[in-house]
């Protein structure tokens, strides 16, 4: 159970949602183009959400329901107290260059 669900603002102010078992480590690939092709055509800026304590299974599901929110759903879970980003400084949600 140490999988985690995150969401990343986009330069593009979109918002991705992926899972991943180590966030630093994936926040880094996606900033190098490696992994999801959704940054090949634009740039991760900044973790706005995370959650953590997940199965693969239960973390893929979590990631499934969070795609199919719209923008203010996704929002309103960014600003919850659901979101375990709070835990992290500035310099661990911010995306390296």
């Amino acid at each position: 159970m140490n999988w985690q669900v995150y969401i990343i603002l986009c330069t593009d102010n979109s918002l991705y949602t992926g899972i991943t078992k180590d966030v630093e480590r994936r926040l880094l690939q996606h900033a190098d183009c490696r992994g999801a092709k959704y940054f090949r055509g634009r740039k991760p800026q900044q973790l706005v959400y995370l959650e953590n304590n997940h199965t693969r299974s239960s973390a893929s599901r979590r990631e499934a329901a969070i795609k199919q929110l719209k923008r203010p759903e996704k929002e309103a879970l960014i600003a919850s107290v659901m979101n375990e980003c709070d835990g992290m400084t500035a310099a661990q949600q911010r995306v390296p260059d």
